[in-house]
């Protein structure tokens, strides 16, 4: 349970004001229609967390704890490390001759695809319980942090002080993973 927890409030931290939450905001505003959007992010987000979370929990089976602790560790660090760094504009796709729902559901799976929430969640899954949990707490986070995104638009910039929250969360996360990496190595 401890894992559904981590996965779902990392995830909220990691997509605010991340790529996923842009484009599903932004194909809101092209499609003038929220509902196929969302449930575009729905779909893609439950597949890739089921991915991720399935993928992880291998690594438990094949090496020891002491890894698998290195592996949560860096991934937080590499997750933190994303927040802080400069992001590439998000292609808006706007040459997608596809549908509100087809257009989301491809657009962000194949931009949360190798994404730095899959490796949180991945790292979560290989602690756990159950890969499941991670999963469910990897996907619903993204939702609380990316449907706003498409019921508000530009109105949640004015809302959220982003770039903070992002500040805020990249350094947290670099500090949670750097805490991991050194219980790893035996360091603290």
């Amino acid at each position: 349970m401890d894992s559904l927890i981590a996965s779902f409030l990392t995830l909220i931290l990691t997509e605010t004001g991340d790529r996923t939450q842009l484009l599903a905001a932004a194909l809101a505003i092209r499609f003038a229609s929220n509902r196929p959007v969302i449930l575009g992010l729905a779909v893609a987000s439950l597949i890739n967390c089921l991915i991720s979370a399935y993928a992880g929990s291998f690594i438990d089976q094949w090496v020891s704890q002491d890894p698998v602790r290195l592996f949560n560790g860096l991934a937080y660090l590499l997750a933190g490390a994303a927040m802080l760094a400069w992001r590439r504009p998000v292609d808006l796709l706007k040459g997608w001759k596809t549908g509100p729902f087809l257009t989301a559901f491809l657009g962000i799976f194949i931009l949360q695809f190798g994404d730095k929430g899959q490796f949180i969640i991945g790292a979560n899954a290989a602690r756990a319980d159950h890969w499941l949990f991670p999963a469910i707490g990897g996907w619903l986070g993204t939702l609380v942090a990316v449907v706003p995104a498409i019921l508000l638009k530009e109105r949640l910039a004015k809302i959220l002080p982003i770039s903070k929250i992002r500040i805020g969360g990249g350094v947290a996360l670099c500090l949670l993973g750097l805490i991991h990496a050194l219980k790893a190595w035996h360091i603290i």
